[in-house]
């Protein structure tokens, strides 16, 4: 987990629905850990996993707004190279 004991932590609530909130609560008593760990767990590995877009999406609007384009063969080539 990438949370250490020491640093500074703030508190959310969140409503899950029912079945949810049952297979977290089945999950933390298999584990032998705390809901807050699994949940703490499981959203840092989402937002680690999903975090990459919103980086890859700001990086190309800098490109774009720096007039860095592919060009037209360079985008023809993308879309040879996977059957487009």
């Amino acid at each position: 987990m990438s949370a250490t004991a020491t640093a500074p932590t703030r508190t959310i609530n969140v409503r899950l629905p029912a079945a949810l909130y049952q297979q977290l609560e089945d999950l933390a008593r298999a584990t032998e850990r705390t809901k807050s760990y699994v949940t703490l767990e499981a959203l840092s590995s989402y937002l680690g996993t999903q975090g990459w877009q919103v980086q890859d999406i700001e990086a190309g609007l800098t490109e774009a707004e720096q007039g860095e384009f592919a060009s037209d063969a360079e985008v023809a080539a993308v879309f040879a190279r996977h059957g487009a």
